[in-house]
């Protein structure tokens, strides 16, 4: 399939289930894509795009949210993930909440999961297609550094895509599609501050991760900087939070997590006929 569209998801954790509100949106009013970017929870709940299962990330977060096997502090003391790995990959999408497997191998989007290879610092953008087979990457790209352990795959380590490449913008750029949509888990005008978290400590064997930690809100904020660039120009459509909802990385509270997706909702519903109209023009992107 020759590619046009692109959609590019942004993580935050349970902020993501703002992008989870858009994309069922999207999915209710036939907004298609031809190929998807996820980073971290924007892997997570995207994914649901491509197996085309409206409301099944809410639905499961609310359900699951205060369950101790599910993620938080007892997982991450048990067993070294705040994100349960037998819950999580495997009895919740097996049993509890089926991702639709079928649907999601014979959708033609292509769907790539951003995760950090921590042996280089650099981002890899892993395309999948079958997601039973490749779970362990949407499992790599979700897990935060300082309290998930690297996930190895054919003998590389991997974490959080966010890590490297939070909003992986710049990628599909050069990707050359005619039509970007950017969705962000952050209000207008969100910048980052440079981080003083322990990663010498925690990853002290991994020099080009640390190089690559070091230098993260300059690319997160350069990389906000372009994108509010070519918003202005009209270039691309970018959904954002239009309020702040403050919320921990793992969420409990169940109001809040309803609040962001029906934000999620709100906000692309009020965007719709701009989305439509932006996909509707020919103009490929200039960069």
């Amino acid at each position: 399939m020759e590619h046009k569209t692109a959609l590019v998801l942004e993580g935050g954790a349970m902020r993501g289930l703002y992008t989870a509100g858009v994309l069922d949106v999207f999915m209710k009013n036939n907004i298609n894509a031809d190929a998807v970017y996820g980073v971290s929870a924007g892997a997570l709940f995207g994914l649901n795009y491509k197996s085309r299962q409206i409301g099944r990330a809410i639905r499961y977060n609310l359900k699951y949210a205060n369950e101790k096997n599910y993620m938080g502090l007892y997982s991450l003391i048990t067993t070294g993930d705040i994100m349960n790995r037998e819950f999580c990959f495997k009895k919740l999408v097996y049993e509890l909440d089926k991702l639709d497997f079928e649907t999601y191998k014979t959708n033609p989007v292509d769907f790539y999961a951003v995760v950090t290879n921590i042996q280089t610092g650099k981002p890899e953008y892993i395309k999948i297609d079958d997601a039973q087979k490749d779970m362990e990457y949407f499992r790599a790209s979700g897990s935060m550094p300082f309290v998930s352990r690297p996930v190895e795959i054919d003998g590389n380590l991997y974490l959080d895509g966010a890590m490297s490449d939070a909003v992986p913008f710049k990628k599909v750029l050069e990707s050359n599609y005619e039509k970007i949509i950017v969705v962000l888990t952050r209000p207008l005008g969100y910048r980052k501050k440079k981080s003083y978290l322990p990663y010498k400590m925690f990853f002290g064997k991994y020099p080009d991760l640390i190089k690559t930690a070091k230098n993260y809100y300059i690319e997160y904020n350069e990389t906000m900087d372009l994108i509010e660039k070519y918003e202005s120009e009209d270039k691309i459509i970018v959904l954002r939070p239009s309020k702040l909802i403050k919320m921990k990385r793992v969420e409990k509270d169940t109001k809040k997590l309803q609040l962001i997706y029906n934000l999620g909702i709100s906000d692309c519903i009020n965007n719709l006929d701009k989305i439509k109209e932006y996909l509707s023009y020919q103009a490929v992107i200039q960069n």
